[in-house]
């Protein structure tokens, strides 16, 4: 259950890694706990397995490899092609613990048969920032598409410039999960052509890769370029327009368009994420800074109780502040600074010009969903350097960034 938890948590808009750290804890609490237990731990995480789920498949996974059980291991990576919630679970599991704790493992999961073995071994190495190697390149060659978009993503995240060719190569691939990770890879590492306009085209499919795409293509593009790009995403129809707008205004980073925020904050439904496109933009917290209203105005309920409707997806704004109209105007009215900025015409992130010492304080203080951004800028602006994993244990997210404190 704490795994669920947390795989909502890390892209919350209200968590930070202080929060975050605080539920790991937890997590570790019950994770010792199993292992105190010893083998009775297993058993009872081996009979959870009669309903398995990601979090279910976690638990297992962390015991067997902290254990070496190569026996619940096996049984692991068994579930893993069947399942999707085993994929994630094992895949959270190799995220989680030590680098020792995985010495042996990773090497004999890129020298695997199995395609879905090779994966979890990519993974791995993605989430502790550790280069593959030739498993790498022999990955993004090939049959299997799984495994090429595994092996795009993890060249991408872990900043291996010398691949950009063979991710430009592969965004002409006949799987579309291949031509967006292949997007993704080549615009991280430096790419800003083909890559973009992929990247642009997906930000407007209904998929669950959408933001992503949205969202990278807008930082990686120059200030001009990606005014315009904005301007087509706004006006692009479909049923997300009008929330696809907001979040392309937050993602710009365009002061000038605060005011224009703030006045159409009339509509219930979207008026919370307007919010966090103006904390995207000028480094507001409308929570601390009391500038949010406890009386929010009624929205229908979702999921809703109706038996026949299919949607029970939960609500992406939960957890947003609601602004409080009359005073996020009277508080904008007040921000010399960021309108002079904003005249300038200087493109904002948290209410400082975009640029490696605001994505670090971000990731250093921000949400986790403004560290997300914060990790992607990073990239943005240095080509070639690692994705920080905004996803990782809070005590090794502190270490990476004591590390880049010190360099």
């Amino acid at each position: 259950m704490l795994r669920h938890v947390r795989s909502v948590l890390v892209r919350a808009p209200h968590v930070r890694l202080l929060q975050l750290g605080r539920l790991d804890e937890r997590i570790a609490a019950h994770l010792d706990g199993l292992s105190v237990a010893g083998a009775y731990g297993t058993e009872r995480c081996v009979a959870a397995l009669e309903t398995p789920g990601a979090g279910e498949v976690f638990a297992l996974a962390v015991r067997a490899l902290e254990d070496r059980d190569s026996r619940a291991w096996q049984h692991v990576l068994a579930l893993v092609p069947a399942l999707p919630a085993a994929r994630r679970g094992a895949a959270s599991a190799l995220g989680w613990v030590s680098p020792a704790t995985l010495q042996g493992v990773v090497r004999e999961l890129l020298g695997a048969r199995a395609t879905h073995e090779r994966e979890l071994g990519l993974a791995a190495c993605r989430m502790h920032g550790v280069d593959p190697g030739q498993a790498l390149q022999a990955a993004l060659g090939d049959a299997d598409a799984g495994l090429r978009a595994a092996a795009l993503r993890c060249a991408g995240e872990l900043g291996r410039v010398g691949l950009l060719d063979a991710a430009r190569a592969a965004i002409t691939d006949d799987q579309p999960d291949v031509v967006f990770w292949a997007a993704w890879a080549a615009c991280l590492l430096g790419d800003r052509q083909v890559s973009l306009q992929v990247l642009g085209a997906a930000a407007q499919q209904p998929s669950p890769l959408a933001p992503r795409a949205l969202a990278l293509a807008l930082l990686a593009s120059p200030f001009e370029q990606a005014r315009e790009l904005a301007r087509r995403l706004s006006a692009a129809g479909g049923p997300a327009r009008a929330r696809r707008a907001l979040r392309v205004i937050g993602l710009l980073g365009d002061a000038r368009f605060v005011p224009w925020l703030i006045e159409n904050m009339q509509e219930p439904t979207t008026m919370r994420l307007a919010g966090e496109s103006i904390s995207w933009i000028t480094g507001a917290d409308l929570a601390r800074q009391d500038l949010e209203t406890l009386t929010p105005p009624p929205l229908p309920e979702h999921p809703s109780d109706d038996p026949e409707d299919d949607d029970v997806s939960l609500d992406e704004d939960d957890s947003l502040p609601w602004p409080d109209v009359a005073r996020l105007r009277t508080w904008w009215q007040g921000q010399a600074g960021l309108q002079a900025a904003a005249a300038a015409g200087t493109r904002l992130f948290a209410g400082s010009p975009c640029g490696m010492a605001a994505a670090e304080e971000v990731l250093r203080e921000g949400s986790q969903r403004m560290r997300s951004l914060a990790a992607l800028w990073r990239c943005v602006l240095q080509p070639g350097r690692p994705l920080f994993q905004i996803a990782a244990p809070a005590r090794r997210q502190r270490r990476w960034l004591a590390a880049t404190r010190t360099s």
